[in-house]
């Protein structure tokens, strides 16, 4: 995979990259619903009964999903394909989002200890895998290899079929998609890393699974909500003014914050902006989105439940250069 994404990203992912943005495909999607409908079990919404509902609707992969994407020694990459692989991303998902970031968790995440959203049932879930972790011998229990990274992907037909993409709580998407419905979107989202694999080998192999993905259903663009930590966009005045200066959409792929969530990103003037002290401040996922050529919309949204302030990524997949494709391309 790409060297210097795969040095920087991987502290970012224990962090996660963004709450709930996927990678997804489909038929053209321009009459995608201009905002996410709330979905059973999403987080503050519903009781026990809407997460259980929306449990049992979860759609397991097709059989593309089950092979192995990509192995590095004893880790592996590849698609969930049972409920119960789904489950341990969703508690590993807890594990950092809640237990060691400031995300705050509803009374019925914190008592099952795992971090679950409706959109859980409509998306693929991209899964690393460890084959060699030390792990409890059950009796008449098959051992299990331990999941200890994650992304989950929603593809555009699925949110088309269902309530729109997770990033339109946040973001109007509604000219994105006009401007791009003869496009493949991906979206991407809930990413993470169990602390002790945070390393460039777990991001390479995250990013070989994605980039097979997006092979296989022959992704155009891939759009997402990244996360850059802390609520006070004022403190965040630097990188913000940063991506607005510097890495702003393109008018054809710029989604807009929705006003009643919006906070303005030009905090600073361009010409006060300091582009190496931005950098250095940025979140190294989202510096190695730069790299790869993404670009960002307009405003930013504060997420108090997950203590994060969000911004919109787009990238084209023809944008990336040749030699990261080479790099993130599957073997054979």
């Amino acid at each position: 995979m790409v060297a210097n994404l795969a040095r920087g990203a991987y502290s970012a992912l224990g962090a996660g990259w963004h709450k709930g943005v996927q990678w997804g495909v489909g038929a053209p999607i321009a009459k995608l619903r201009r905002r996410a409908v709330p979905l059973p079990g999403v987080a503050g919404a519903g009781g026990i009964d809407d997460v259980l509902s929306a449990e049992r609707a979860i759609r397991l992969p097709e059989p593309f999903e089950g092979r192995s994407l990509g192995r590095i020694g004893s880790l592996e990459v590849r698609l969930a394909t049972r409920k119960s692989e789904i489950r341990r991303a969703q508690r590993l998902r807890y594990k950092v989002f809640y237990e060691e970031m400031s995300a705050v968790p509803s009374g019925l995440a914190a008592l099952s200890r795992r971090d679950v959203d409706g959109y859980d049932a409509v998306c693929d879930h991209l899964l690393v895998l460890d084959h060699a972790a030390p792990r409890r011998k059950k009796p008449f229990v098959e051992p299990r290899p331990k999941v200890v990274g994650t992304y989950r992907l929603l593809r555009g037909e699925v949110a088309e079929r269902h309530t729109g993409f997770y990033s339109e709580s946040e973001y109007d998407l509604a000219p994105l998609l006009a401007a791009q419905g003869h496009r493949r979107l991906l979206e991407l989202g809930r990413s993470c890393v169990l602390k002790p694999y945070r390393s460039k080998r777990t991001v390479e192999l995250l990013w070989q699974g994605i980039y097979a993905y997006v092979l296989h259903h022959r992704i155009d663009a891939l759009i997402g909500c990244a996360s850059l930590e802390g609520t006070d966009p004022d403190r965040l005045a630097l990188p913000l003014a940063f991506l607005h200066h510097h890495a702003r959409a393109p008018e054809g792929w710029r989604a807009r914050a929705l006003p009643e969530r919006a906070v303005a990103m030009d905090r600073m003037p361009r010409e006060a902006v300091d582009a190496k002290a931005a950098l250095q401040a940025l979140p190294p996922l989202i510096k190695g989105y730069l790299r790869l050529g993404a670009t960002f919309g307009d405003g930013a949204v504060i997420d108090r439940q997950f203590g994060t302030t969000d911004v919109f990524v787009t990238l084209p997949v023809e944008v990336i250069g040749a030699r990261y494709r080479g790099h993130f391309a599957p073997a054979g």
